[in-house]
Parts: structure tokens; C-alpha cells; sequence
């Protein structure tokens, strides 16, 4: 029975988080988590690293802990890139058909991405194109409905959207993973690793949110019509709040992370005033979330709501306030899409989608099955994976 592997790094700000997951191909379902280890991050600050030595070392011990849980040697895997310098830009191509019967052709779809590749590469100077997403094709002014390749008409033109990110974060970041004897086989944003597990295929094409609230930075992803269509990071965070408690409450910040999280029952302290203190700041999470939506014209226009996910996530009234404040459905991402594919908390999300990524990039062993396994997600998950490639 052929096996594949494969491991997922997300180096958070709190928190390395390495996850292993093995997929047997006489098997159905997801890919089995078969390993986990974390260690406290040091040597960064945002996401960025300051010290590459630190990160090493954290990642070292993740690293060393999801092996000996799956009984393997962790030798490559998947790197997650996010933080403050993930960001995105939109640029549009245009060509002018080539055949003499005006049909368009895949050359001319080439053609037109190339050009929008150049437009964008020419504003993102020490950046790397991590994904590139064609978004929309039209043809002579034309919007395109499904594949223009066939029609005929003088010009074509694509909108596409790249996720990109500061290039010597991401050279730092793999260089601290190399470090620790661990090839990077590639990188995805962190984002969009969490969308894997976190959105269901009919999610993505009515259009929802994805918000992954961390410990110093919020980051979305915005899907709609089964693609995403917006990825940003915003510099506030799970943190951010355990600071205002502890000032508001004249406490220290060990008790206010408790008294976040709910894990302190029986307190002196104000119901009231914690929960106006956790409203303020969850409010302004989701305005900044909401505001990114009206520049985007998604605003109140995302059937399927937003998703929460990452360690703020599971602050009490959260969804509550999600839903008042952007005024679309909330739930929870959920925690357990398989018998052996549940996870402890969202927190995981991203490292456990960076191994499915990897599980169906691979030499090709074991993808029908995959693709079969992946069914109540939805249609062939390669084809969204490959949408992201540069």
C-alpha cells in the first residue's frame, strides 16, 4: 500500500506549529494527521524575523516533536508566509488576438497574462509574487462568462490578482527553515493554506470571508464565485486585547490572557466591563475587516458570511459582534473534517492545509484518490491549487 507524506511549518509570532500528514491510497477520506509539535516562537516581531538564529531554534524543536509523534525524520515540508508584508495587488493584461479568424487561443490567454505579470512586476519592487489568480477575462469590453478560449473577437483582456509578499521576509523565512536541515519544497500564504481546511466549496462560490484572527496580525481571504478575489493582513491582533483587559483592569497580562479565553470562571472582576472592553476591540477588528469589503465592493454582499478562525477565534462573544458589525452570518471554522483529520484548535489550520497542498502537488502518486477524498469539498481541489501558482 503506497503512502505519501507530508509536513507543514507555520511560523507564527507566539508560535511555531509544525503539523505531518500521511494519505494512504487504499484509503478514503482526508489525510490523517499523523504528527504535531509546537514551540514558543522567538525572533520575531509581526510575522517578520529578527533574528534568524531564534526562529532556528523554535522551529527545531516543532520540528523534532511532530517527528517523534509520527515516527519519521522530517526532512522537507511546506512553509507558510504571512504577516504584516502579505499583501495583494490587482493588474490587468491585454493582447490583441493573433489568429487570422480572430480566435482566441491558450497563446493569447498567455500573452495577456504576461503583460499583466509585467504591469505588476514593474510596482512590486523587492516583493515576490507568491499566487497569481486570473479573476476575469473579456473580450473586446466584454466580460467573459467560462473560458474564452474558442470565442472570437480583436482584444483580450484578464484581470488578475497577485498575493505577494516582501521578498527578503520570505528568503529570511526559508533560510530559518533551511537552518534546521529542512528543505522547502515551496511556500503559500497563510491565508490561503487555512481557506483549504477552513471554507467548504459551496462557501467559496457564494462568496464569504475568511478571517484568521492571530496574535498580531488579522488576515482575510475573500472568496467569491469559487476563487478568491482578496487577500490582506491587518496589523492588529488576539494580543492587542489582552493588553487593553490588563490595562483596563489593572491586572496582570498572564490573568487578562485567562479572562480572554474564558479559562477563569470565578472571578471579582466586572462581567460588564469585560465585556465592554472585548466588544471595543473586536469591533474594531471587524470595522477594518468591514472597510476592506466596501473598497473591494463586497460589502454586505457575501452570502456565506465570514468564517473565524485562529487563536482569537475563540473568544467568547466574537461571533456576535462579527455579526453586528459587518452585518453577515458568523460561525466558527470547524474544527474536525474527518475522523483522523481533527484538530485541537483553529490555530492549526493553516500548518494541516499546507500538507493537503502538499499531498496534491506531489509526483502524481495517489491523486485520484485525493481528488476522490477531497469530493465534499468540492470539485477537484488540484485545479484550486493550481490556480495559485506563479
Amino acid at each position: 500500500m503506497a503512502q505519501r507524506i507530508a509536513v507543514g511549518i507555520d511560523v507564527g509570532t507566539y508560535q511555531v506549529r509544525v503539523v505531518v500528514a500521511r494519505f494512504d491510497d487504499a484509503e478514503r477520506g482526508l489525510p490523517k494527521i499523523i504528527g504535531t509539535g509546537y514551540a514558543e516562537s522567538k525572533g520575531l516581531r509581526h510575522g517578520y524575523i529578527v533574528n534568524i538564529d531564534d526562529v532556528t531554534r523554535s522551529i527545531e524543536i516543532a520540528a523534532a516533536q511532530a517527528a517523534k509523534t509520527a515516527g519519521i525524520k522530517v526532512q522537507s515540508a511546506f512553509l507558510a508566509v504571512g504577516g504584516i508584508g502579505l499583501d495583494e495587488l490587482t493588474s490587468r493584461g491585454e493582447t490583441v488576438i493573433a489568429r487570422a479568424d480572430a480566435t482566441v487561443t491558450d497563446l493569447d490567454i498567455e500573452k495577456a497574462l504576461d503583460a499583466a505579470r509585467v504591469r505588476a512586476e514593474a510596482r512590486l519592487v523587492n516583493r515576490r509574487i507568491l499566487h497569481t489568480v486570473p479573476l476575469s477575462y473579456s473580450l473586446d469590453g466584454t466580460e467573459v462568462l467560462g473560458r474564452p478560449q474558442g470565442l472570437r473577437g480583436t482584444k483580450l483582456a484578464v484581470d488578475v490578482l497577485y498575493v505577494h509578499c516582501i521578498e527578503q521576509h520570505v528568503a529570511d523565512l526559508v533560510d530559518a527553515v533551511e537552518a534546521a536541515n529542512i528543505a522547502v519544497v515551496d511556500v503559500m500564504a497563510a491565508p490561503l493554506a487555512a481557506s483549504i481546511v477552513a471554507l467548504t466549496p459551496s462557501e467559496k462560490k457564494a462568496g464569504c470571508v475568511l478571517a484568521n484572527i492571530g496574535a498580531e496580525t488579522v488576515s482575510v481571504v475573500v472568496f467569491d464565485n469559487g476563487i478568491p478575489i482578496s487577500v490582506k493582513v491587518f496589523k492588529i491582533g488576539s494580543t492587542d486585547i489582552t493588553k487593553d483587559i490588563a490595562l483596563g483592569l489593572r491586572i496582570s497580562l498572564d490573568e487578562a490572557e485567562q479572562l480572554k479565553l474564558g479559562a477563569i470562571t470565578h472571578t471579582t472582576v466586572s462581567k460588564k466591563k469585560l465585556d465592554d472592553i472585548l466588544s471595543a476591540r473586536l469591533t474594531d477588528i471587524f470595522e477594518l475587516i468591514g472597510n476592506h469589503l466596501k473598497k473591494i465592493g463586497r460589502h454586505q454582499l457575501l452570502p456565506a458570511g465570514i468564517i473565524l478562525t485562529g487563536g482569537g477565534s475563540g473568544i467568547g462573544p466574537v461571533q456576535g459582534i462579527a455579526t453586528d458589525a459587518l452585518k453577515l452570518h458568523s460561525k466558527l471554522a470547524p474544527l474536525s473534517l474527518a475522523p483522523d483529520a481533527k484538530m485541537r484548535d483553529a490555530s492549526w489550520m493553516v500548518a494541516y492545509g499546507l500538507t493537503i497542498w502538499g499531498l496534491t502537488g506531489g509526483d502524481g502518486v495517489g491523486r485520484a484518490q485525493l481528488r476522490a477524498a477531497a469530493h465534499h469539498m468540492g470539485s477537484s481541489m488540484l485545479s484550486f491549487f493550481r490556480q495559485f501558482l506563479p
